[in-house]
């Protein structure tokens, strides 16, 4: 079974994280910045319905990320199908209240080391909206390149906006990690 690299702020979602879950979540400041799946309002329901899909799933896709023990954002992979097997993208969040910290970008590190070591996967990539200038900023810190952008892709609260893409493959990340 692949491990994820050891210690904070990642781990794995756990059922006690509802509480937390739910006062993090339930921020349109959140949401905002997520694709509409992400629910909003962020309800109790959705917490244990989240929990409890999660507790199933192995290898582990979503982690938890943790600050002093509590759940105050969330980070994962969507992996690829078919042709696009050997790729995932990466999606991350955090509380208002745990932002400004290096807890978005130390997560990303340590996923992404998950996703290369663990998964075998050869491509990591990430689509913030082109409004999601702290996004970028995790991005980029992490040591993901911006190879593009996807003009008018998405509709956000009415707002057309630009997807940037940001990606990270294997040969990157090993020269990230030998430099």
């Amino acid at each position: 079974m692949p491990v994820l690299p050891p210690g904070p702020p990642l781990r794995p979602w756990a059922p006690t994280d509802a509480k937390s879950l739910v006062v993090n979540a339930n921020d349109h400041e959140v949401w905002r910045f997520l694709k509409d799946r992400f629910p909003h309002p962020y309800t109790s329901r959705d917490a244990e319905e989240w929990l409890s899909l999660q507790a199933g799933v192995s290898p582990p896709l979503e982690f938890a990320i943790s600050l002093d023990g509590k759940a105050v954002g969330g980070i994962g992979l969507v992996p690829g199908t078919d042709v696009e097997r050997i790729s995932a993208e990466v999606g991350y969040w955090l509380g208002r209240g745990a932002r400004g910290q290096g807890l978005a970008t130390k997560a990303l590190c340590a996923i992404t080391a998950y996703a290369f070591d663990s998964l075998g996967l050869l491509r990591l990539f990430a689509n913030p909206f082109g409004f999601n200038t702290a996004s970028v900023r995790v991005l980029e810190r992490a040591g993901y390149t911006r190879e593009g952008i996807l003009r008018d892709a998405a509709i956000k609260e009415g707002r057309v906006a630009d997807y940037l893409l940001y990606a990270m493959t294997l040969s990157d990340f090993r020269r990230q990690a030998a430099g």
